[in-house]
């Protein structure tokens, strides 16, 4: 089997990313398959090495993609988590020297695919894939984007879901009323204030619901803006009367910890703002635990969700929310449905499926980088 170099933020950083490539890495040498971390910070002073990391690239160094290569040549395959935000240089274009400076194989896993780029963003992008051995897109949403609107050759690009923990068998811990949970980072366009407004329509229901806002702010949000959003999520549960029945949570909450609170909820409401969003941890981790979703129609919910396990609603439409939750909650075998529509099957959503997907990808290129050698010396 291959060994692995991983690059990307990565705990203690709490991000999506870092969370995803956290679980990737971890199932990828579950099997004693060597793998190292290579992580990137923007903090100096953050440069602490957790377990499985092999070197820090500091935003704060220049040229540190150079040492950051050759670490990640000392593996058979380089895995890139790719964000326009995550590496330095403007719109994150230092990981473009790094790719190109890669004598192995490399994987770069796309997590935003933009449908109105920046000349900027798009010649990075199609730089990116014309330097990389493959990319991966994690919805087909994103997969058809890049074919259309950017110039890349089709057969470099692989769809692979993004990963989802195994939820369904922790019990479900019922509660006395109807409970609707959101989840992760918090921050503007996490568009909870639509889920709150929401919740007020629906205080005629006996029992009323409760709702569960768990996470802590995005750490760029509190550097920047510090706690204002989530001070004004407060507020304006007071406002409408609801303070009494929503949880704020301001935790990050380990696996065992999630997997209780999803297991819990009757409705998962991602009421995001955004019309680019083509992946979802969030949504997958809900879909996955068999939990009936309602979100707003970005992309990667629409793709996983229509005619699927939940319901899609307008964007920033606190009736539409409202009405899609309410019928989950009342319209007798609705909830039950939804839960049994998973598509695709739940089973290929978990994280060994997944992490077996990106080991057949990365034999591929090692296959092939071995026979163009072979066929270099003969």
């Amino acid at each position: 089997m291959p060994s692995y170099g991983f690059l990307s933020t990565h705990p203690p950083t709490r991000c999506g990313l870092a969370t995803f490539n956290s679980a990737l890495a971890t199932h990828l040498t579950a099997d004693g398959t060597r793998g190292g971390i290579v992580r990137v910070t923007d903090h100096g002073d953050d440069l602490r090495a957790g377990p499985g990391v092999v070197h820090t690239w500091s935003a704060r160094t220049q040229t540190g993609w150079r040492d950051a290569a050759a670490v990640l040549n000392t593996f058979d395959v380089a895995v890139v988590q790719h964000e326009y935000g995550i590496y330095p240089g403007a719109d994150g274009e230092d990981v473009l020297p790094l790719l190109r400076r890669l004598t192995v194989p490399s994987i770069v896993v796309l997590h935003t695919v933009l449908r109105r780029p920046s000349p900027r963003q798009k010649s990075l992008l199609e730089q990116i894939v014309t330097a990389a051995g493959a990319v991966v897109t994690m919805t087909r949403t994103a997969h058809d984007r890049l074919l259309v609107g950017y110039a890349v050759r089709p057969d470099k690009v692989t769809v692979i879901p993004h990963g989802a923990a195994e939820h369904v068998h922790v019990p479900a811990d019922r509660r006395t009323r109807p409970h609707l949970l959101t989840w992760g980072l918090l921050g503007p366009g996490k568009g909870v204030e639509w889920s709150l407004r929401a919740l007020a329509r629906l205080q005629d229901l006996e029992p009323t619901p409760t709702y569960t806002i768990a996470g802590r702010t995005h750490p760029k949000v509190v550097e920047h803006q510090g706690e204002a959003y989530r001070a004004g999520l407060h507020q304006l549960g007071a406002q409408l009367g609801i303070a009494h029945a929503v949880d704020y949570q301001n935790v990050y909450h380990d696996q065992p910890a999630l997997a209780r609170l999803i297991r819990s909820a009757d409705v998962v409401v991602l009421p995001y703002d955004s019309r680019e969003q083509v992946t979802s941890g969030v949504l997958i981790e809900a879909v996955a635990a068999g939990v009936p979703v309602v979100a707003t129609a970005f992309p990667h919910a629409v793709e996983l969700l229509n005619g699927g396990p939940g319901l899609v609603v307008p964007h920033q439409d606190s009736a539409a929310l409202a009405a899609a939750i309410r019928r989950i909650l009342t319209e007798p075998g609705l909830a039950a449905r939804l839960a049994g529509r998973v598509r695709p099957p739940a089973a290929d959503l978990r994280w060994p499926a997944v992490a077996a997907s990106y080991g057949t990808l990365a034999e591929r290129l090692v296959a092939a980088r071995l026979s163009a050698v072979s066929a270099a010396s003969a």
